[in-house]
């Protein structure tokens, strides 16, 4: 049977800038001690990064002396070769002899013969070696990259295939390794990713296969789309191979990591199962599904012209602004429910103010002022053209011009055909401000082209709920730059006529202008 790694420490982390509550890590290491798992790998040794990392990115000494007094299995950590020269390799080692068992090293398949020196170094300082060789369903199937492993036979303790995009399916694991066994002389392991929830199947096929090693994490807590369950693969090899396993332990752990997926929310999607089949880089899906505020259409969209080497697929006239629309004051429209709340008085200042030039930052509250004499913008970021199709179904007396980000698109576009007439995008003369593709950011760029006399806003409420989620409060803080940016570039002050928590507003009444 395979020995079992349980990397949720390190993998995990990239959830959590690997930072981990002490008590969350005594209950892993204590109920790790009681289950069937030879090696934890508890985070990275690395050089200084830029911006935050925690402690489990850096394992210092005193994280290394905890871990291997609480526990009494393996300890293992890994080193990424990309960028580190042979002595900062030393210097992250050094402190381990003693505390870690295990070193992984992890590379490209180009970079397979640069690290050679490096697996060398660490098994003179008396480590388990393993090289953890990433892309794994990018890998030439010639017989160049594989004939070239034979030079690892004499200096590596194990081979890693590491499953870096979900994308791998049964044959291929099966078929890589055969191959690697025809060169290799060393025991073979397999890190999978579960972005097409193949994951369990391809371990145990990799386990089938005769591998030596395989990995998992609790909860399946990982990059992306997280990873095989630890307390999935126990069960299946419990109940297949007659397993022993302590259930309660197990269920104990499992408890605390269920704590962590309910505020991280990993686990695959669709554009996850997208980047996986496509073989496409991680970081850009992490960053949009967990961070920004695209819909996984949007986000699949943006994957699949990526997959086809598109930069976008849609280019549009640059917005032109009619003179008759010059210098006029303007109201931007934001998604807040104050709108809803504050539309009958909201629709009274229009009336009163056809020369009021109204931008929609998002479709949300779009519908409620349609029928006013105002000219209308609408910004159409990301799902903003699936909103509007939901807010004017067939578009019967629609009235306004789409405006998009300017060309090229990473999200790419989608505009519905009823709106492609007279739709355009950000001109190269416009100043831009960043981030340029925002609901915000858009809206903004087209009151500086407008070169608006008056700025107002309604429906930017801010976010009250205590504590403030996290995406609540990256577009909270996003939107508070670009107030400040707007109102540096312009000279004019931007006012709030809704109640806003925005400290880059000026707050008035609607009731005033009324």
């Amino acid at each position: 049977m395979a020995t079992m790694l349980d990397c949720s420490l390190r993998d995990g982390g990239y959830y959590t800038n690997w930072d981990f509550r002490t008590d969350l890590v005594d209950t892993y290491l204590h109920s790790f001690n009681s289950l069937p798992v030879e090696y934890l790998e508890i985070g990275y040794r690395s050089v200084p990064a830029s911006g935050y990392r925690g402690e489990y990115f850096y394992l210092p000494r005193y994280v290394l002396e905890r871990v291997r007094s609480a526990s009494r299995k393996k300890i293992a950590i890994l080193i990424d070769q990309k960028n580190l020269s042979p002595a900062d390799f030393r210097l992250l080692l050094e402190p381990c002899v003693g505390f870690v068992d295990m070193v992984r090293i992890a590379v490209s398949p180009e970079a397979v013969s640069a690290a050679a020196g490096l697996v060398e170094m660490a098994r003179d300082l008396g480590f388990f070696v393993c090289l953890n060789v990433m892309y794994m369903s990018r890998w030439k199937e010639d017989s160049s990259f594989f004939e070239s492993l034979t030079s690892l036979n004499n200096s590596l303790d194990a081979f890693y295939m590491v499953d870096s995009y979900g994308g791998v399916f049964p044959d291929d694991v099966r078929r890589k390794v055969n191959l690697l066994r025809e060169h290799l002389a060393v025991p073979i392991g397999f890190h999978g990713h579960n972005n097409l929830e193949l994951a369990l199947i391809n371990t145990i096929t990799a386990i089938d296969c005769g591998v030596e090693f395989v990995d998992a994490t609790v909860a399946g807590m990982g990059r992306g789309a997280g990873n095989l369950r630890t307390e999935l693969l126990l069960t299946v090899l419990n109940s297949r191979d007659g397993l022993e396993l302590d259930f309660n332990a197990l269920s104990t752990v499992v408890d605390s990591f269920t704590q962590l997926q309910e505020i991280h929310r990993w686990g695959t999607n669709l554009p996850y199962m997208v980047s996986g089949v496509q073989s496409l880089p991680q970081n850009d899906v992490m960053a949009w599904v967990s961070k920004r505020f695209y819909s996984l259409n949007t986000i699949t969209r943006a994957l699949t012209n990526k997959g086809a080497g598109k930069e976008d697929n849609l280019r549009l006239p640059p917005l032109q602004i009619p003179v008759s629309q010059q210098s006029r004051p303007a109201l931007i429209v934001g998604g807040g429910s104050s709108v809803v709340d504050h539309a009958t008085p909201i629709r009274h200042f229009l009336e009163r103010h056809p020369e009021v030039v109204v931008i929609h930052a998002s479709a949300k509250n779009a519908g409620i002022f349609q029928g006013t004499a105002n000219a209308h913008y609408f910004c159409l970021v990301g799902n903003e053209g699936y909103r509007l199709e939901s807010a004017f179904e067939d578009f019967a007396g629609f009235r306004g011009t789409c405006v998009l980000p300017s060309y090229p698109r990473k999200m790419g576009t989608y505009l519905p055909a009823a709106l492609s007439p007279g739709a355009c995008e950000l001109g190269e003369t416009i100043q831009a401000l960043e981030p340029r593709d925002s609901h915000t950011s858009i809206a903004l760029q087209i009151a500086l082209a407008l070169d608006s006399s008056a700025v107002y806003l309604v429906g930017y409420d801010g976010y009250s709920a205590s504590p403030m989620q996290t995406k609540d409060q990256e577009l909270f803080l996003e939107n508070e730059t670009l107030f400040a940016s707007f109102t540096r570039l312009s000279g004019k002050s931007l006012v709030a006529l809704t109640e806003t928590s925005y400290k880059n507003l000026t707050p008035e009444s609607i009731f005033t202008r009324l």
